[in-house]
């Protein structure tokens, strides 16, 4: 009786914090709306780079092949969310394709291609592993990789604010979202007693403290020196 409850509470948390991460993540999949805004009312991608999108809908569609219960257990809710991210990064990548020139064209239509080519070949061979836990384990080292290394692109952001001392370049609502999504994913799989979700989403939410730290500090200190006298009395 009381393992049943032990385990009806492990999985009621789970489910929340995996609900809740799939909230939190949609202000992360909306982000770069503004962007292309921006793209669609000047009818060029100007100087913006598509490959954020392709590297997202890549780890996106590894993780959601992970989620899947060919791959893994009780992980509908990462396989729910990562299908999300990828409508949305398809979208902006089609976006992208459409107001881009032709070179960066023909290199955006290679990159799709080439996205989906790997995850066919990931598929394939995953399915070739007979033994279930072995195939865990080799989906879920290239999805703890993948998003690790999602997790570890903002350090160039924490370095230009570090250098700058500005947060100009770093969207507080952003980082917001970052931390409060790798939290959830964090608790998640905590609960869920899955190593592959808890640790990269466990360096995501440091990160995310970090950057909540540099903007709020940042942020004070401009506003600290903004308030200065405009005449000096010298009386």
């Amino acid at each position: 009786m009381f393992l049943s409850i032990t385990t009806d509470s492990f999985t009621l948390c789970r489910d929340a914090a995996g609900i809740a991460g799939n909230i939190f993540a949609f202000g992360l999949f909306v982000s770069p709306i503004p962007t292309f805004r921006r793209i669609i009312r000047n009818q060029s991608t100007e100087h913006f780079s598509g490959l954020p999108y392709v590297y997202a809908l890549l780890n996106c569609l590894i993780c959601t092949w992970y989620g899947t219960p060919l791959i893994s257990h009780n992980n509908v809710l990462v396989m729910t969310v990562n299908s999300i991210g990828v409508i949305f990064q398809i979208a902006y990548i089609i976006l992208f394709i459409v107001y881009a020139d032709r070179k960066e064209k023909m290199k955006m239509l290679g990159l799709l291609l080439a996205v989906f080519g790997l995850l066919a070949i990931i598929v394939a061979g995953s399915l070739q592993i007979v033994d279930q836990e072995a195939r865990w384990i080799f989906v879920g080292l290239l999805s703890c990789a993948s998003l690790i290394s999602m997790f570890a692109s903002p350090l160039f952001i924490i370095n230009l604010v570090i250098r700058t001392k500005s947060v100009e370049f770093m969207p507080f609502y952003l980082s917001l979202s970052t931390f409060l999504m790798s939290t959830s994913f964090l608790l998640y799989g905590i609960f869920n007693f899955d190593a592959f979700i808890y640790v990269p989403n466990g360096i995501g939410t440091v990160l995310g403290i970090v950057q909540l730290a540099l903007y709020f500090y940042f942020k004070r200190k401009s506003v600290e020196d903004s308030i200065e006298p405009l005449i000096v009395s010298h009386a």
